[in-house]
C-alpha cells in the first residue's frame, strides 16, 4: 500500500485502536486466484498496545472455500477499514479543487497457524465473543449458550495469524491548508452518517483541530 508520509501515522496507538474497533475484517489470501472472506477478527491479548508481536484470532465455516487453502505457515493479509468518507469540493469553497475521499485503514501481514478442532476452537469462539460483547454488545452472558456452541463448534475452523508488518494509512485532508481542514471535518461532523461522524472525530483528533461548536 502507497503510504504518503504526511498520511502516516508514527504512534501505535491510534493504529490499535482502528484494528479493535472495526473488527469485522477482509482476510486475504494471495495465489492464483486470489481468496478473500470478511470475518470477526480480534487480537490475542487485548491489552496488547504495540505493533509488534500483534496476534490475532479469527474463525469461519469449514465450508468456506478460503479455509480449504489455509496450511501452517501460510501468508495472509488483514485488511481492518475505519470510517470514511467522500470529499466534495463544493466543501472547500475555493477553486480550482478536486474531489477525494478520507479514510482510515491497517493492513496487517502474518503467518497463518490453524487452530486444533474441538475445545481449542471453541475457546478462539469464546474469546471472539467476550471482547465483541465487551466492546459492542450489551453484556450478553454466553453461559446458557455454551452448549449450543458445542454443538456447532465441529463445524467452524479457528486459526491465528502471527503479524509480522503492519501499514496504515490515515487520510485526513493532511495536505490541505488548516482553515480547509476545517472545513471538511465540519461537514463530516454535521454528516447525518455515523462513519462520517467518527471520520471527523479522527480529523479533530489527529489533526489537532478546534471544534467550531456554533457551527459558523
Amino acid at each position: 500500500m502507497l503510504v504518503p508520509r504526511n498520511f502516516a501515522i508514527e504512534n501505535a496507538g491510534p493504529v490499535v485502536e482502528l484494528m479493535r474497533s472495526n473488527p469485522l475484517a477482509c482476510l486475504i489470501l494471495a495465489g492464483n486466484t486470489p481468496s478473500a472472506s470478511h470475518l470477526p477478527v480480534v487480537l490475542a491479548d487485548e491489552e496488547h498496545d504495540d505493533l509488534a508481536g500483534i496476534t490475532l484470532l479469527t474463525h469461519m465455516n469449514r465450508k468456506n472455500p478460503l479455509w480449504a487453502s489455509l496450511r501452517d505457515g501460510v501468508r495472509v493479509l488483514v485488511i481492518f477499514q475505519g470510517p470514511r468518507g467522500y470529499v466534495s469540493p463544493t466543501v472547500y469553497g475555493v477553486s480550482p479543487a478536486a474531489p477525494t475521499w478520507n479514510f482510515t485503514v491497517v493492513h496487517a501481514h502474518g503467518v497463518v497457524r490453524l487452530i486444533e478442532a474441538g475445545e481449542p476452537t471453541l475457546r478462539v469462539v469464546k474469546h471472539t465473543v467476550q471482547v465483541l460483547e465487551r466492546r459492542f454488545g450489551a453484556g450478553w452472558d454466553m453461559t446458557g449458550s455454551i452448549g449450543y456452541f458445542e454443538r456447532i463448534v465441529p463445524a467452524v475452523g479457528a486459526l491465528e495469524i502471527h503479524v509480522d508488518a503492519v501499514e496504515s494509512m490515515f487520510k485526513l485532508s493532511q495536505d490541505q491548508p488548516a482553515e480547509l481542514q476545517a472545513k471538511v471535518a465540519a461537514a463530516f461532523a454535521g454528516s447525518g452518517r455515523g462513519t462520517h461522524r467518527e471520520l471527523a472525530e479522527q480529523m479533530y483528533t489527529h489533526l489537532d483541530l478546534k471544534v467550531d461548536v456554533d457551527g459558523s
